[in-house]
């Protein structure tokens, strides 16, 4: 017992770890102290001082989500001088801060609206002067408005701790504060990989991705364009959630319904090409093990880690996969195999991408991705832009009927759904490598040492004899720390998966916000993950190689994984670039 300490926060005795803090303790008793920049295990540095709190024999009042417990410590959460000092903070805060809330993109789900309304905040006491603001539109996938910015700091944790980027800092001092690249530049000029980490850690709405709704309601309405839609596996796990269903809920069989109603011409499953890059990746790291190609293979699948790659790691290239992300391998085959197969001029398709990620956006304007001679992926839109397309046309996901997805591009496996988590392109790999290399039938095709929430995982797999090596990461933290002990000659790996949010897509920046609170009541990436994982269960089929819509894909066009014709379509290339070329 001796490593538990007692405390009393407002006449309740609660016992915590010595290494707790007050705010933890405050938790554990059942006592809600009010935060702003503190989120869990990311940014803990009592920056705003909403958290302030009396402790007796205190001579000022201390912030709770930095300090530590103590044995017999007395602590006050609901005292006048907390509620007012409170109070203060909030309305100064308030001062500067663009009210144009119901504009906002986070209207109703931002964190410093509900304290405002849970502090009775009912007029400003402290007008004047705003500090000048900067409005940065310039990325393929994140504005920044430092209108609404509070100086909290939880983006800029994200991106220094968690990413390991660190592409936004604090510039200047006092009022002219600014939270911002270096120099002032814009997101696009920096070594930003789009990942929108940043988004999700923002607590108001100073940080939002690029919005292509109206570019997608534009082609809807028109009757000229024959308007396709492809949703990623994590989106299944996650749009309920805007909808007030539970953490990690299933709608899968709800999406097509709702993407129908909306107008699109044809709703296919991002699962079916998602199979297919097990085909063309699983056959690529085949032919590199056992032809001496560079190894370890890394995934392709994540725009942001690939951009991170470029930057930071170019040294690496090489070992990257040459394959196109499932996204970008669906939009070059509707274009082409698709358009063919139905008889329609492929520059009449508008080909839509729902998917948890906002470099995704990035992705599909990168200049390699035109090899369907049209650029394969017109638009992509994030759950959250989904989300409010379907609000706004009075859809409630809750109340419609089941429906399947279109043949044969929404024809999936479960394999094709675990890309959603962390872990899952490995696994999905796995299962194909083993029949393809051992001609038997794989009993257990669940690969369990690659699935969890743990920074980085290490397996040794064995395929009949083959003692293959694999490194699962997500987070771009971890990739790094991945990648040095690869460069340092500390590991011996076969084969990476990388990805670049935490939790992998199930985590991903275009993902439904949740706040601090609710953050710290649950691991949303867990639940989604799990979800995912219910979804591989139930699938009759769960092997890529086993798709009857893929096997016909190959038959009918593509010919063979790594054929011509697949290279030409499905593979790609990437760049070394410069971490701030526009200062050379």
């Amino acid at each position: 017992m001796g490593d538990m300490v007692t405390l009393t926060i407002d006449g309740v005795k609660v016992e915590v770890s010595k290494d707790a803090t007050v705010l933890e303790a405050a938790r554990k008793a059942g006592i809600r102290i009010p935060t702003l920049c503190f989120l869990k295990g990311v940014n803990e540095i009592g920056a705003c001082r909403m958290c302030v709190v009396e402790v007796k024999g205190g001579k000022a009042l201390q912030t709770a989500c930095v300090l530590p417990v103590s044995e017999g410590m007395e602590v006050i959460t609901n005292s006048p001088a907390v509620r007012e000092s409170r109070k203060v903070t909030l309305e100064l805060l308030l001062s500067d801060h663009n009210l144009e809330c119901p504009t906002c993109i986070r209207n109703l789900n931002c964190e410093l609206q509900k304290l405002s309304e849970e502090l009775g905040i009912k007029s400003l006491r402290y007008p004047g002067e705003k500090s000048k603001s900067q409005y940065d539109d310039f990325s393929p996938s994140i504005v920044r408005d430092t209108s609404k910015c509070i100086l909290c700091r939880r983006c800029v944790s994200t991106c220094h701790d968690v990413q390991s980027v660190g592409v936004i800092s604090p510039n200047y001092r006092g009022f002219n504060t600014v939270i911002a690249p270096v120099y002032d530049m814009s997101l696009n000029d920096v070594p930003c990989t789009n990942c929108g980490q940043c988004i999700t850690a923002c607590p108001v709405g100073a940080l939002k991705e690029k919005d292509d709704t109206d570019r997608v309601w534009q082609a809807l309405a028109d009757p000229e364009k024959f308007v396709v839609v492809q949703t990623a596996p994590a989106i299944r796990v996650s749009l309920g959630e805007e909808f007030g269903k539970k953490r990690g809920a299933i709608v899968t069989n709800k999406m097509p319904a709702a993407l129908r109603r909306l107008g699109f011409d044809k709703v296919f499953d991002t699962d079916f090409s998602a199979d297919l890059t097990i085909m063309e990746e699983g056959s690529e790291f085949l032919d590199r093990l056992q032809n001496g190609g560079k190894l370890p293979l890394i995934t392709s699948c994540s725009p942001g880690w690939i951009k991170f790659c470029e930057h930071y790691y170019p040294e690496f290239l090489e070992n990257v996969s040459t394959c196109k992300s499932p996204q970008q391998m669906f939009g070059a085959l509707v274009k082409t195999y698709y358009a063919e197969k139905i008889g329609i001029d492929p520059a009449k398709i508008f080909s839509v991408s729902i998917m948890p990620c906002t470099a995704k956006k990035y992705e599909c304007q990168r200049p390699e991705m035109f090899s369907s001679g049209y650029q394969d992926v017109d638009a992509v839109l994030t759950t959250r832009e989904i989300s409010r397309m379907l609000k706004e046309a009075g859809i409630n996901l809750n109340t419609l009927p089941d429906e399947d997805f279109d043949e044969p591009l929404g024809i999936s496996t479960g394999a094709g759904a675990i890309f959603g988590a962390t872990g899952g392109v490995m696994e999905a790999a796995l299962r194909t490598v083993y029949e393809i290399v051992t001609k038997k039938e794989l009993k257990n095709i669940d690969f369990t040492q690659v699935r969890g929430v743990e920074g980085v995982k290490e397996a040794t797999i064995d395929i009949d004899g083959l003692k293959v090596n694999v490194a699962v990461a997500h987070g771009l933290s971890n990739a790094r720390a991945v990648l040095e002990r690869v460069k340092n000659g500390e590991a011996n790996y076969h084969f990476i998966e990388i990805m670049a949010c935490p939790g992998g897509c199930v985590g991903g920046g275009g993902q439904p916000i949740l706040s601090s609170d609710e953050r710290w009541e649950i691991d949303y990436r867990e639940e989604r993950a799990k979800a995912i994982y219910e979804v591989d269960r139930n699938m009759p089929l769960r092997k890529s190689h086993e798709n009857p819509a893929i096997k016909a894909v190959y038959e009918e066009f593509l010919g063979k994984p790594l054929g011509e014709k697949s290279h030409e379509l499905l593979h790609t290339h990437y760049v070394k670039r410069e971490l701030y070329p526009v200062m050379k």
